[in-house]
């Protein structure tokens, strides 16, 4: 029967579609990498130390247009050494910094906790241990004396605390040589993940100099289900390509070289991420680099400041360092959302990501704002699924009189189906009604997927008795066991195949699902579980009210 033929493909495509888009992301072909983009406005061409991939300048920096794009700066001379660290803490970041360079060596976020059995250990999204080293490091670039990500700071205090009633912190790190005096300021703000880096320059002699910004970080361990893929890596924003991956492969195989306008630079993770922010109306050089085979750099030059003789310049970046949140992220900088990486399907899932949201406003429980969201979406497909399960009841009106031209024609398949065929257009029947309003509803399913996935409000969120984390695989496998239950009673409620062969495959594929979603996120499976007992009782009546019986 073709409507049983369209079941098995829809079905076996969406397990294909999960493998392959998975494939895709890790080893699918890279769009090239350009190696420069030509820029209208401002000086964006890269210093000439960079040019010899220099790891501390020794020479002028070129501000010529004529410089050629080149390597990329500051590779470490020694492998996180240290010198004196600076512990500051707010009520949402708990910040290492090194007085070497005041570099973030360790980022902890307290109101993510490691795992549920760990409730009072924050999640420590930064640290500078390898094998999953991840730091932010700022500098400065010079022909003239300048501190660089390698330069020792003095901090007045180790410790900083926001003070109660107060919205802001300051931490203040100063460098200085004979004729230059740098002092470098973190600003961090209650609730905020945000954390402004401002550089205050005073010269007795005239100075130039370059801002640079940048992430450094391994691959590290991957922790993540065999079945279940998120990406890490690179990813760069631009007003051509607002959401452009740079993965560590594609860093080794070609690195990335571009002036962009505004922009920003991130390494991302699951539910995590740290952005570089420059200024919006400044054109920058973006670059990536590869230390060690193990360490990967990407970060952001900003444009030549300069400081005459007895005066003072500042120049300034933003970091954001903590969880995708995607409505705090929209407000910091113009694409930052879409590091909540929902993938081709992202116009569909943004608007569902908001409605469960809302839903969650209310009720304050995830698992509960999901088994709402599914009854709406199955009243919003209510008509398409009417129709399909409509078709699907006269088909199984039709089973006995299907079994009987089986047995008349046997393997003249050629006479079968003209005689099906007939059958169907004397009873109006269109045998693949069934079937295409399924097709319809499979991209909500495949967004909601990704939703679930990707949105960090899911990791760790509690539902009822032993689901205690939506975005995990249910401990005792009580949802997939459930869920598979629910595909054997609707495939009892539709017609069965008259194919032997065929009956016997579809009879599996509650099984085979029950096994492929048993290491899902719990909250899908919730979803899951909730559209197919909707989906039984309207089926159920529906075929009472067509063939008398269910």
């Amino acid at each position: 029967m073709e409507t049983h033929r369209l079941i098995l493909i829809v079905s076996l495509f969406f397990v294909l579609f999960l493998m392959w888009d998975a494939w895709q992301r890790d080893y699918g072909p890279k769009p090239p990498v350009p190696t420069q983009v030509s820029q209208t406005t401002g000086d964006t061409t890269q210093p000439e130390a960079f040019v010899r991939n220099a790891d501390i300048p020794d020479a002028p920096v070129s501000v010529s247009k004529e410089t050629a794009a080149g390597e990329t700066p500051v590779e470490a001379r020694e492998i996180f050494s240290s010198a004196q660290r600076v512990h500051i803490v707010t009520d949402v970041l708990d910040l290492e910094i090194d007085t070497k360079g005041g570099d973030i060596r360790k980022a902890m976020l307290f109101k993510y906790p490691t795992s549920n059995d760990t409730p009072d250990e924050p999640y420590a999204l930064m640290n500078d241990s390898m094998p999953n080293v991840f730091i932010a490091q700022t500098g400065i670039v010079s022909s003239n004396d300048a501190p660089d990500h390698h330069a020792i700071y003095i901090a007045e205090k180790t410790m900083y605390r926001i003070e109660d009633g107060k919205d802001e912190l300051k931490v203040d790190l100063s460098w200085g040589s004979n004729d230059v005096n740098i002092i470098k300021t973190y600003t961090l703000k209650r609730g905020s993940y945000v954390v402004d880096i401002d550089y205050s320059i005073s010269s007795k002699t005239d100075w130039s100099g370059r801002l640079y910004s940048q992430f450094q970080r391994a691959v590290g361990e991957d922790n993540s289900s065999r079945f279940i893929y998120t990406y890490t890596g690179g990813v760069v924003s631009s007003k051509d390509k607002p959401y452009e991956k740079i993965s560590f492969d594609d860093m080794k195989d070609a690195g990335f070289k571009r002036n962009i306008e505004g922009g920003w630079a991130a390494m991302i993770q699951h539910y995590f991420l740290g952005a570089w922010i420059p200024a919006k109306d400044v054109t920058n050089y973006y670059y990536t680099k590869v230390l060690d085979g193990d360490r990967y750099i990407i970060g952001i030059v900003a444009p030549e400041t300069k400081v005459n003789a007895g005066g003072n310049e500042t120049v300034s970046t933003r970091l954001y360092v903590g969880p995708k949140l995607q409505n705090e992220l929209e407000a910091i900088a113009p694409h930052l959302e879409l590091t909540i990486d929902y993938g081709w399907l992202t116009i569909i899932a943004k608007p569902i990501f908001w409605l469960l949201n809302f839903i969650e406003s209310i009720i304050k429980n995830w698992g509960w704002s999901i088994i709402i969201l599914t009854i709406l979406i199955k009243l919003a497909f209510y008509k398409l699924s009417e129709t399909s399960y409509r078709s699907m009841a006269n088909m199984k009106k039709l089973h006995p009189r299907m079994t009987a031209l089986k047995e008349r024609y046997g393997d003249d398949k050629q006479k079968l189906q003209q005689a099906m065929m007939e059958m169907y257009k004397k009873e109006k029947i269109n045998p693949l009604g069934g079937c295409l309003p399924i097709l319809v509803q499979i991209p909500v399913f495949i967004a909601l997927y990704w939703v679930l996935l990707e949105s960090v409000e899911m990791r760790q969120a509690p539902f009822i008795l032993w689901i205690t984390d939506l975005s995990a695989k249910d401990p005792y496998f009580v949802l997939p066991v459930i869920m598979g239950i629910s595909m054997y009673i609707q495939q009892k409620l539709n017609p069965a195949p008259i194919d032997p062969i065929q009956q016997k495959v579809m009879m599996t594929l509650p099984f085979i699902f029950t096994v492929f979603f048993a290491f899902f996120p719990s909250g899908l499976v919730l979803y899951w579980v909730v559209n197919n007992t909707l989906s039984i009782l309207q089926q159920w009546v529906i075929n009472k009210r067509i063939t008398g019986s269910a």
